[in-house]
């Protein structure tokens, strides 16, 4: 697969305009990065982490935190410094991870990559257009439940919050260029501080003043909450939401593709990645822990939405919209780049159709994009199984195979040395998680749609 980042050609009219490859010059920095990395990572996923501790448990659930972020982190690491080809500060760059990856693999690796990447990108679109969706229907839920009373029948119907959050991204959507997103992101990453930080302040009031649900080590109970062959797989969805907490692997080489060089932009994406995953981390760990410690081993899918909290009702709706402002912005991270690869590949097939039609075609297939979203979620409203799926579908080939693949072959590693060995057991173990996860989440849909209604579904 052949993917561009599809930018324009600006010829220079001073220095100050161009960076070293002639294109537009770049301003990023690494905390504009760290505001992307925050925008891309705290989302969904936060919601879904005290249901994944209830399926996991106080020993599994926090120490598959800790393994993720790791394995994020140093993948991430070694990712970055395949930004460019050679010298690390004047080498050939690398717009998107699959050039990336055509520059030091090539062959079939490219179509895979491509495939995985957007894919991923495409589903997490439909995963966040439902999250923005079932906060926005919260809102009204909270209000309803404290004027009426907690045993009001306050069910919202979802179809209506999916098409508003649709209709607002088909406008942002026209946005061309996604070097001028950087306010939008500091604004998302803003957001998911906060309602990060609400969630885990009404767990610890929740767990402070009771009462809290029955925790245990191994979380739900086999025989007491479920049988055993549903702890099973909701043991391996529940690692996919996890991993899906920390897919950002995928939009990294587009991200680092804004930063200013001087110093090396992989020198700043590691400093930005240091900072974006520790921060995360430790709300993951305070949202996961005193989430399943105020709701035990009946936490809900969603910890925002799914009423453990009622009071103060203002509060959670402050977070709900919170949530609904950070995935608008994070809605964009990641779809942004899938435009910018399409409008790349028709400008280079088509170039009249570029230089003559350039703004009507923007607008005809970002807009056909966001409604062929908008119906997939409309259809596939399932919170914790499209996160899980998404999760899974996204860590083992982007967040490990490919930066392990590149490493070995940029460093030329020999095969079945101690570090191949390691690297390649790291891989394995990974895909065996992938594996597993995926074949759970898609059984959580299944199920799913054994009671669905198309259209009917409420929250």
């Amino acid at each position: 697969m052949d993917i561009d980042a599809g930018r324009q050609v600006y010829l220079p009219r001073c220095n100050g305009d161009v960076d070293d490859d002639g294109k537009e010059k770049r301003t990023g920095t690494v905390w504009t990065a760290t505001a992307h990395i925050v925008t891309a990572v705290i989302g969904s996923g936060v919601l879904s982490l005290a249901w994944a501790m209830a399926q996991l448990g106080w020993v599994a659930g926090p120490l598959s935190l800790v393994l993720f972020a790791a394995v994020t982190f140093y993948t991430c690491g070694l990712l970055a410094d395949c930004y460019r080809v050679g010298d690390p500060v004047s080498g050939k760059r690398n717009y998107t991870y699959t050039e990336a990856v055509q520059s030091y693999l090539g062959g079939w690796h490219v179509w895979f990559c491509g495939f995985c990447q957007y894919v991923n990108m495409f589903g997490t679109s439909i995963g966040y257009t439902i999250t923005a969706s079932i906060s926005a229907a919260a809102v009204k839920k909270s209000n309803c439940f404290h004027w009426h009373g907690h045993k009001a029948d306050c069910d919202e119907l979802l179809t209506p919050y999916i098409i508003a959050f649709g209709a607002v991204q088909v406008i942002f959507c026209q946005v061309p260029n996604f070097h001028k997103l950087s306010w939008l992101s500091a604004v998302a990453a803003v957001m998911s501080f906060s309602y990060a930080t609400i969630a885990v302040g009404l767990s610890l009031a929740q767990t402070i003043s009771g009462p809290t649900g029955k925790t245990s080590l191994t979380g739900t109970e086999v025989g007491v909450d479920l049988n055993s062959s549903q702890k099973v797989w909701l043991t391996f969805q529940a690692l996919g939401n996890v991993a899906f907490a920390y897919s950002y692997a995928i939009i990294l080489i587009e991200i680092q593709d804004t930063l200013a060089s001087p110093p090396g932009e992989n020198k700043t994406m590691r400093q930005a990645t240091v900072m974006g995953i520790s921060v995360t981390t430790a709300f993951y760990m305070l949202c996961g822990c005193l989430g399943y410690s105020a709701f035990g081993n009946t936490a809900q899918g969603n910890i925002l939405t799914g009423f453990g909290f009622y009071e103060p009702y203002w509060l959670v709706d402050f977070a709900n919209v919170c949530i609904i402002v950070h995935l608008v912005g994070g809605f964009q991270v990641f779809c942004q780049p899938l435009f910018a690869a399409v409008e790349g590949k028709v400008a280079r097939r088509y170039p009249s159709l570029a230089r003559n039609r350039a703004v009507l075609f923007r607008l005809v297939s970002r807009t056909a994009f966001v409604g062929l979203v908008t119906l997939l979620a409309l259809l596939m409203p399932f919170f914790n199984s499209i996160l899980g799926f998404l999760g899974s579908v996204a860590f083992w080939p982007l967040t490990v195979f490919f930066p392990v693949e590149m490493y070995i072959r940029q460093r030329q590693i020999p095969r079945f040395t101690t570090k191949w060995v390691a690297l390649q057991s790291l891989s394995f173990v990974c895909f065996l998680v992938t594996l597993a996860a995926c074949a759970a989440s898609i059984l959580g849909v299944r199920d799913s749609l054994k009671i669905y209604t198309p259209f009917k579904t409420k929250v």
